[in-house]
């Protein structure tokens, strides 16, 4: 069966870095929506809330009081999901009831002392900055020697979860590698030593042959739709040069990571002008394992929307049972997005 039959039909794709599949349901994108709507904010926000715990100056809810900061702030979560002393300890009943003790650290990273801004808003340089301290904080993390695995990432949107709207992410550094990257690890760890290159250098060089699915590629990273998408504008960015994680970044390659952050999520917001809610975050190596050489460093970004700024996907019933399902392909997702412009459409309006 040829490629544009399978394209049209049902059919299930293979997602390279879990082994998972996803069912892909073209016939089904024209159904119409009588369900749930979401609320969006078109407030204007002040570059400065002094009820914003993020904000500079400011006291946060523990007490602590903010420096005044110019570019990025990183502080340890005042509510964290780990602990960096927590005792170790198991629980094992007969093998059925099994549960052992969690550790780590939770930083917060604001990325930006303006209150307004968001990564689609800031400069290409702000961004830089932003970038350079993950570095940093990756860096520093990793000389913790029970620092097993570090995950950066950001929620963006109270869609999302994101309990305050000034510009910040996350870094979880914890004592064990998560489930999600286990996945990743023996994926690539199998490619790596039956072909003796990385799985994503593989598929990026098919992608870039095909085009179909890239958005952006600049000399040190390509943006995509990945094949095996399951959000309806899911993408990934991944560097070309096959490395582990951030610590390698050169400064050119920091700078070009930002110039695609900046430009993917300018194309996003465009999509239904309005700021663009997603879950993003970069998969990297393990740290304080031993030798790597089969992880490729890339970021992934999940957006929800799905039809309009406030209609969104929900991964439930059958997705939640059995496999994650979408309705537009990837490949009419990469085209929407390409076709977005990289002015943001804020400033459109003012022009």
């Amino acid at each position: 069966m040829s490629k544009t039959m399978i394209e049209d039909l049902p059919h299930l794709r293979l997602n390279l870095l879990t082994g998972e599949r996803i069912l892909v349901s073209p016939h089904r994108s024209k159904r119409p929506w009588q369900g749930q709507v979401e609320k969006l904010s078109n407030e204007t926000r002040p570059a400065y809330d002094p009820a914003c715990y993020l904000c500079p100056d400011n006291t946060r809810a523990d007490g602590s009081q903010n420096p005044q900061y110019t570019d990025s702030f990183v502080f340890v979560n005042d509510f964290s999901a780990l602990l960096s002393d927590t005792e170790e300890a198991v629980m094992d009943e007969e093998q059925l009831l099994v549960a052992e003790t969690a550790r780590g650290i939770c930083k917060v990273i604001a990325f930006t002392p303006r209150h307004d801004l968001t990564l689609a808003e800031m400069s290409v340089a702000e961004i830089t900055k932003v970038v350079g301290v993950w570095k940093r904080e990756f860096v520093e993390l990793s000389k913790t020697e029970w620092i097993n695995y570090i995950q950066i990432f950001e929620n963006k949107g109270a869609i999302m979860g994101c309990s305050n709207p000034h510009p910040h992410g996350q870094i979880w550094a914890v004592n064990a590698l998560p489930e999600e990257l286990k996945k990743e690890d023996n994926r690539q760890r199998e490619y790596f030593e039956k072909h003796r290159r990385s799985l994503l250098s593989a598929y990026l060089q098919v992608e870039l042959k095909k085009q179909e699915r890239i958005l952006i590629d600049n000399p040190h990273f390509v943006v995509l739709v990945p094949f095996w998408a399951a959000w309806p504008f899911e993408t990934m960015i991944v560097s070309k040069r096959h490395i582990q994680d951030i610590s390698q970044f050169t400064e050119e390659e920091e700078a070009a990571l930002a110039a695609c952050l900046q430009e993917l999520c300018i194309r996003y917001d465009n999509i239904f002008s309005t700021s663009f809610p997603y879950s993003a975050g970069m998969h990297q190596a393990p740290v304080n394992s031993g030798p790597q050489e089969h992880w490729h460093w890339h970021m992934h970004f999940y957006p929800p929307l799905l039809r309009s700024a406030t209609v969104k996907k929900f991964m439930v019933g059958y997705e939640m049972l059995a496999n994650p399902q979408r309705d537009i392909t990837a490949e009419k997702a990469a085209e929407i997005i390409r076709n977005q412009s990289t002015t943001h459409y804020k400033q459109q309006h003012d022009q």
